[in-house]
């Protein structure tokens, strides 16, 4: 017989179908991001070897650096367009059709004759670069709706572990790869990882995104217009990203970062070159190697610390993180000696990945209608930023010293994430005197429940990322 305590006798069941479905959903996500991290692989393997094949085609520097830039331009015009995709389309076919079209540009290259090798590389920056971008966003944008919202730290550092493994792999392997086999073998290499990721996303039941996703999780579709992708949900959905406290200074900032991260990254072989004329690549690898451990570290700690607690790192995190991995970078062309520099690329690393999944869940904290256009307007800021850095910092390092570039570049980001912290500071100090009287302004019109405990300060977790404020 049933007890007539019916909630009561129910809560075991409940609680165990709980943790059953999230077990699945991890395992599911687990899954996802091991088709990630091998397509990550091939991104960094063609980052080497598309480059070392440009120049063996055409015989020209220059043309390393157009094709790195038409890479960035298109990265950025997906950044603009992904959030307008993800309204129509769900994340799990653009996620899926990304991987396609990069192996397919892959397979062209490969089939292309020699009077059209120039053309197809072309087509190879355009695709890959826009469809990186779409992928990226896709991915992290659904995060939430895939694991869960209080999951979503430990699912951003687990993919950013996978993609950091996939980077030492595909730099570290990228030469040997095309000296044994070829770049014809490579690029097949590189289209195979493609095509297992697609298989990867094809196969799992992912859900979250895109056309429908303007809804609630659980709840009847009851978007109006504005929320269903028609004429005036675009106007909407910007004007509520431009409201949120602090949203526009944390994408400022990440486009400033990326700045100086192509200051570091023109300047180390040129500062490895200084170490050792002779064999200069050894310590760009060495030091990218202990950078991704650092990296790794830091996503291992971090999925301890979320995983019993469901707490996120913070918009706070994401600040300290920016300083600490700027000022670490600036010290790395200081001419420590070797070990010492050993330990700054390091930590180094461990600031680089808590600022990456301190950023990415800060922004998952949106609502699902608004997650895209956030995502898209961080990577066209992220690409504008990188691009715009490697233009400069080229010229200036004729000029100057890589120890110069770098400390004006990352010094910028650091005055940048201080400012980024005393207006966090302010909103968490202003944030008690709500017309409601309580922390977190959950009663206050436009937030649904689930928005407002998301961002509870006894959570750890509260960092001004919801749209509404009286």
């Amino acid at each position: 017989m049933e007890s007539a305590d019916g909630p009561t006798a129910d809560e075991p069941d409940d609680g165990s179908r709980k943790a059953r479905d999230t077990a699945v959903s991890e395992r599911r996500f687990r899954f996802l991001v091991a088709g990630y991290a091998v397509s990550s692989y091939g991104t960094f393997l063609n980052m080497v070897a598309l480059n070392l094949f440009v120049y063996e085609t055409t015989g020209r520097a220059l043309a390393m650096g157009l094709f790195m830039a038409v890479r960035l331009g298109s990265g950025f015009v997906a950044g603009l367009v992904v959030g307008a995709l993800l309204a129509r389309f769900s994340a799990k076919s653009i996620m899926l059709w990304a991987n396609v079209g990069q192996g397919g540009v892959m397979l062209l290259l490969i089939l292309a004759p020699e009077s059209l090798v120039t053309g197809a590389l072309m087509a190879v920056s355009v695709v890959i670069g826009a469809c990186g971008t779409l992928f990226m966003v896709a991915l992290r944008s659904s995060i939430p709706e895939m694991v869960g919202e209080d999951r979503r730290a430990w699912a951003n550092s687990l993919s950013i572990t996978g993609r950091s493994l996939a980077m030492v792999a595909g730099f570290a392997s990228a030469g040997v790869v095309v000296s044994l086999v070829g770049y014809t073998a490579a690029f097949l290499l590189d289209m195979a990882t493609f095509v297992i990721c697609a298989v990867t996303v094809a196969l799992l039941p992912i859900a979250g995104g895109g056309k429908g996703s303007g809804t609630d999780a659980g709840k009847p579709a009851k978007a109006g217009k504005a929320e269903q992708g028609g004429p005036r949900w675009r106007p909407v959905a910007f004007l509520a990203l431009a409201a949120a406290p602090g949203l526009g200074l944390m994408v400022a900032l990440r486009g400033v970062d990326a700045f100086g991260s192509a200051s570091h990254n023109a300047a180390l072989p040129i500062y490895s070159t200084s170490l050792d004329a002779s064999n200069p690549a050894v310590f760009v690898s060495a030091f990218w190697c202990v950078w991704a451990l650092g990296n790794i570290g830091a996503q291992q700690v971090i999925q301890r610390y979320t995983q019993p607690t469901g707490k996120t790192v913070g918009a706070l995190g994401f600040g300290y993180g920016t300083v600490v991995m700027s000022a670490a970078f600036i010290a790395a062309f200081a001419g420590f000696p070797l070990a010492v520099t050993a330990v700054i690329a390091l930590i180094a690393g461990a600031a680089d990945g808590l600022t990456e999944v301190a950023y990415t869940s800060h922004l998952q904290t949106l609502p699902a209608t608004l997650r895209g256009h956030a995502f898209g307007l961080s990577a066209t800021f992220e690409n504008l930023g990188f691009g715009v850095g490697m233009i400069l910092v080229a010229a200036a390092l004729d000029q100057f010293s890589p120890l110069a570039v770098v400390g004006w570049s990352h010094g910028a980001a650091i005055v940048v994430a201080v400012v980024f912290l005393l207006r966090v500071a302010a909103l968490r100090r202003a944030e008690p005197a709500g017309p409601s009287g309580r922390a977190g302004g959950a009663g206050q019109a436009g937030l649904r429940k689930e928005e407002a405990v998301e961002g509870r300060p006894d959570r750890g977790d509260r960092d001004g990322a919801e749209v509404s404020r009286g």
